[in-house]
């Protein structure tokens, strides 16, 4: 830090140069956020100073999160089920596992997670000192009951079932889950981070979310293609009493106790989601969702005919394409300006079709894909 500060023309030039180095969305097909809608923009700036964290001193914007949990919980299955924005799937997924060992209060917990399971799960393990136990995949990436069942024994004290697994977007037979999980008395956590925003909006209709029995508590981003401003996560519980394993007193703020996991609290971030939602609608998210669905449709449909066959068809907005020499082609790609991901195992091309992908991008995608699978 210099003794004298900069002017503010100086600093947003340093700021500007130092945009100018981040990626661009235009190009980018492997991540699960995207540019924010306007709205969400707007009412994050305007909310800008509001900290949950003491949300006695904020009680509209603790208004507003009581709002978005509602609609957040109407949409996943249960108008009322409780919970807060958090910063993100991890963060929620943590708060979710704390509760399950929290109410378990077993010595040696250990949840059972599918092999698809989000890389946060192995962070809860060691922050939590909660076994990871993993159970194995069918054909078509979806968990194994079997093999979930295998792996129960007195000192499991939850259950993971993922709704839009960040690979390949399968969403496990959550209906199944919960009826071991009812049978074993355990907690039931859905990770639907990226799912939570599409799934419900899909012409075809799945049951993973508190309209199944015996789900307990669910992840769904809003960040993601909720279309609000990062960070903003959500962690939802069917019933109130989860939230109090989480609490802790509060002695010098305006409110009594505290639930979250971060101290300080984005009211911003809730504002944004509020916004966005309320702007949108269902009618507003069936519109985006149905628009990634004809692009991803569009994906396949052209990478199909370069002979790249998907390794599943999708069921929500990713793509796991089979591509040969996959690493020396995304090497290609990535040299004419394109991001892209892969998938762990089996080994593919990942790509997700977030609102920012149009017909333009995937034609241009296409011709340079040819390009780079046919230059050998």
């Amino acid at each position: 830090m210099n003794h004298k500060g900069h002017s503010e023309k100086e600093v947003l030039s340093l700021l500007k140069n130092a945009m100018q180095k981040d990626t661009s969305y235009d190009k980018v097909l492997s991540a699960m956020c995207t540019r924010p809608h306007p709205i969400a923009v707007k009412a994050h700036m305007q909310f800008i100073a509001s900290n949950m964290g003491d949300f006695g001193l904020f009680r509209g914007t603790k208004e507003l999160e009581e709002k978005v949990i509602k609609m957040m919980g109407g949409m996943l299955g249960d108008s009322n089920a409780c919970g807060y924005i958090t910063t993100g799937g991890t963060e929620s997924n943590i708060q979710a596992l704390r509760t399950a060992r929290n109410m378990s209060k077993k010595e040696h917990p250990n949840m059972i997670v599918p092999d698809s399971a989000h890389f946060s799960f192995d962070k809860i393990a060691d922050l939590l000192g909660i076994e990871i136990r993993k159970a194995s995949l069918d054909m078509e990436f979806k968990v194994d009951i079997d093999s979930a069942a295998k792996l129960i024994d007195n000192n499991t004290i939850a259950l993971i079932g993922i709704a839009g697994s960040t690979e390949f977007g399968q969403i496990d037979p959550i209906d199944k889950l919960a009826e071991l999980a009812l049978a074993n008395n355990l907690f039931l956590h859905v990770d639907a981070a990226f799912g939570g925003f599409v799934i419900p909006f899909l012409s075809k209709k799945y049951d993973f979310d508190f309209s199944v029995k015996g789900v307990t508590s669910i992840t769904a981003d809003p960040h993601k293609m909720g279309m609000s401003t990062i960070p903003a996560g959500g962690l939802l519980f069917r019933e109130e009493a989860c939230l109090l394993p989480l609490e802790i007193d509060t002695p010098y703020l305006t409110i009594r106790k505290q639930h979250s996991l971060t101290g300080t609290r984005s009211g911003a971030s809730v504002a944004a989601a509020y916004a966005v939602m309320t702007h949108l609608g269902r009618e507003g998210y069936m519109k985006i969702v149905k628009d990634c669905m004809k692009m991803t449709d569009m994906l396949v449909k052209g990478s199909r005919e370069l002979g790249v066959e998907p390794l599943i068809e999708p069921v929500m907005n990713i793509a796991a394409l089979d591509v040969t020499d996959l690493d020396g082609v995304r090497k290609k790609l990535r040299a004419r300006g394109w991001v892209t991901s892969i998938t762990r195992k089996p080994k593919a091309m990942r790509l997700i079709i977030m609102p920012h992908i149009k017909e333009k991008t995937i034609e241009s995608f296409l011709s340079d894909l040819g390009d780079c699978i046919q230059d050998k």
